[in-house]
């Protein structure tokens, strides 16, 4: 399914549609993501429970499934000063399918700006829930940790 807009709000199946949706959000806002990658848990699960700090720049998922708690990207480096906020959709859930995303700073592969995309597992919103300037090195190894 393409992404279906209803209301004020954008709603989709799965990755493809966060994707679109973050591509949309991130030409916005100057800094167009071009690389993503899905969130897994090592249990093979999906979905997850996400917290984040904008102004600290850290994100944390937690799987619904086993409970694996996990900073994404380089968030272990700032999670002692974040002050986490749990994210809930319009819906009242809190379960997500995660998609990260990065810009990247010109003629490299350094991470410039993270995007963080959700798809609500519920009613199946699609939006980018948080994002910011981000300096974390390589767009491969960041990407892998997320």
């Amino acid at each position: 399914m393409a992404l279906k807009k209803k209301g004020r709000y954008w709603y989709g199946d799965g990755p493809e549609d966060i994707q679109a949706e973050m591509q949309r959000y991130s030409q916005a806002n100057a800094y167009p993501a071009t690389r993503f990658a899905a969130s897994a848990c090592s249990c093979g699960r999906r979905v997850f429970k996400l917290e984040t700090d904008e102004d600290t720049g850290a994100a944390r998922r937690t799987c619904t499934a086993c409970g694996n708690v996990h900073l994404m990207g380089d968030s272990a480096e700032y999670a002692d000063e974040a002050e986490f906020e749990n994210h809930e959709c319009v819906c009242g859930a809190e379960a997500f399918e995660l998609l990260s995303g990065v810009a990247l700073h010109a003629d490299s592969t350094d991470v410039r700006w993270y995007y963080l995309g959700c798809r609500c597992t519920n009613c199946s919103l699609v939006g980018v829930f948080a994002d910011w300037k981000c300096e974390g090195g390589d767009a491969g190894d960041f990407l892998a940790a997320v």
